[in-house]
C-alpha cells in the first residue's frame, strides 16, 4: 500500500470516528417516553409481568406461623 492510500484511508477513518462521536454525543429525542404504552392490552407482555412477580414472590422467605 502506497503512502497515499494509508493518507487517505486514515482520512476516511478520522472522518467516521468524527460521525460517530457527534451521534453519539447526541440525546435521543423522546427517551423511555417514546416507548410509553407499547405493550397497553398485549395478553404475552402481561403473561410476562405476570410470571415475573410469581417468581420474584417465589424467592422471598416463608413467614413461619406460630
Amino acid at each position: 500500500m502506497t503512502l497515499q492510500q494509508l493518507e487517505r484511508r486514515l482520512t476516511k477513518l478520522e472522518k467516521l470516528v468524527s460521525d460517530l462521536t457527534m451521534k453519539s454525543d447526541q440525546k435521543p429525542r423522546g427517551g423511555w417516553r417514546k416507548s410509553l404504552g407499547r405493550f397497553a392490552d398485549d395478553p404475552v407482555f402481561e403473561e410476562i409481568v405476570r410470571r415475573g412477580r410469581q417468581y420474584r414472590q417465589s424467592l422471598k422467605p416463608k413467614r413461619i406461623k406460630h
